[in-house]
């Protein structure tokens, strides 16, 4: 069985949706060795994913097709799917091209979350209706739907009306780096490149408004226990200048700690230092970052609503993201009992095996399977 994805982000995206492909790709690659993938991508120049085969790596072939690239994903790479015998198509990042049906090549779509559908100003007009017409036309067209959380097979239930049999939920995994722990001398010659020399609390997401650390910075101030300091790891918007006025209202310039262009090779040892790591995000379709942290054996503080109760399970405690009281709560509750954060530690240590590379490829190729079997 030959099973081609659209693997542009895989090639171009360093985070998010790139990390989602290359997790796919790498996870297939080591574990299920009997079929072979094809990436099809119309740019590789960045290096972001160089253990892939390179003889596996199909751009645009035709002139036209490497001038005008995004047509040739929206429509014109199924001719080149056909001649290279494509059995299944993966679509791993909310689309696939036309023509799929009619080619008798067999698809799925993964769709990662209804974001822009469930929180609409916090994106352009011009965005939603793009991501809406991307996205249903997708779901529609594709054989199988891939969703990455119950939360977002919930959405597309609910929003799209998807038939409920369509959609298989399959998870993801983080970067497997998390999983190493960093000698100690290493974790200290880190945290004192970034002036950290008392207890924290980590939080590491871009910072904006639906990630939502203001709210975990005013429940933070409020801790009677002034031991710990907040650590904000990401990119920034102008959300932040919100947190930093709060900062300075309050004189908490001392415990906040704000850092951007963290390389990622020093987040594990952030993740392991840190005593609690929080993510009160408003809505997400998954928690990469809850995974992060269980992995590097850090407890965890998430918000409720979304699908962060399902990418922690029993390894965090959880609070309404609108509460500030109740998040402060749970932030007094952890910090104050390190009994209560060993034991979620080798909770969440046994519940992310479930989220493994080898678990993940063998429900893909079982899919695969039947969509091709379906077809012929």
């Amino acid at each position: 069985m030959r099973i081609g994805f659209d693997a542009k982000r895989a090639f171009a995206n360093k985070t998010g949706l790139g990390n989602y492909s290359r997790f796919i790709l790498n996870s297939l690659l080591l574990n299920e060795q009997q079929y072979e993938y094809l990436a099809y991508t119309p740019k590789n120049t960045k290096s972001l994913f160089n253990d892939f085969p390179t003889k596996n790596i199909l751009q645009p072939e035709s002139f036209l097709d490497k001038k005008l690239s995004a047509l040739w994903r929206y429509s014109s790479v199924t001719n080149q799917l056909q001649k290279d015998k494509i059995d299944v198509f993966h679509g791993l990042s909310n689309e696939i091209p036309q023509g799929l049906a009619k080619s008798g090549i067999a698809s799925v779509v993964t769709i990662h979350d209804l974001i822009f559908e469930k929180l609409p100003t916090h994106y352009k007009a011009i965005d939603r209706t793009i991501y809406r017409h991307k996205f249903k036309s997708a779901c529609k067209r594709a054989d199988s739907i891939i969703a990455i959380s119950q939360q977002t097979r919930r959405d597309l239930i609910e929003l799209y009306q998807i038939d409920h049999n369509k959609i298989e939920v399959i998870y993801q995994d983080c970067n497997p780096v998390f999983k190493t722990p960093v000698e100690t001398e290493k974790r200290k010659e880190i945290l004192k490149l970034y002036g950290i020399n008392d207890p924290y609390v980590l939080c590491v997401g871009t910072i904006e408004e639906r990630k939502n650390q203001l709210k975990l910075t005013e429940a933070f101030s409020n801790l009677k226990n002034k031991d710990f300091k907040l650590v904000l790891i990401g990119k920034a918007t102008r959300y932040l200048q919100k947190i930093r006025n709060f900062i300075s209202k309050n004189n908490i310039e001392n415990r906040v700690l704000i850092l951007e262009n963290v390389p990622t090779e020093h987040l594990p040892a952030l993740y392991q230092e840190a005593a609690v790591f929080a993510y009160i995000s408003i809505y997400e379709g998954f928690g990469i970052p809850i995974l992060e942290a269980l992995n590097s054996g850090t407890p965890v503080i998430a918000a409720r609503g979304s699908c962060l109760e399902e990418a922690g399970g029993p390894g965090g405690l959880y609070a309404d993201p609108f509460n500030v009281e109740e998040i402060t709560f749970q932030l007094e509750k952890i910090l104050a009992d390190s009994a209560l954060r060993e034991s979620l530690v080798i909770s969440g240590k046994s519940y992310v095996t479930k989220f493994a590379g080898n678990h993940i490829a063998s429900q893909l190729v079982n899919l695969y399977s039947r969509l091709n079997k379906d077809k012929r």
